[in-house]
């Protein structure tokens, strides 16, 4: 997963914290796109960015102007 996850500690417990992809932004992640360059990437390959509420839409639409195949999840969806 892009982006960078740092130990946390939360309760007692050990937990993750997904800081977004965005250069520059040491913010939370709560989403996860989930996106694949169908030139070079293969159709079971997915890449996978991470982004806080402001960047999630420039995100986004820098991978959907290029067409690249693309969802959108939120960090929970994932972290199961």
């Amino acid at each position: 997963m892009s982006g960078v996850i740092t130990p946390g500690i939360l309760g007692g417990t050990t937990s993750l914290r997904y800081e977004c992809s965005r250069a520059g932004c040491r913010d939370e992640a709560a989403y996860a796109l989930l996106w694949r360059n169908p030139k070079i990437h293969a159709e079971d390959r997915r890449k996978t960015w991470l982004a806080c509420e402001p960047h999630l839409p420039t995100l986004r639409d820098f991978l959907e102007t290029r067409g690249f195949p693309l969802e959108v999840r939120t960090i929970e969806e994932i972290d199961d």
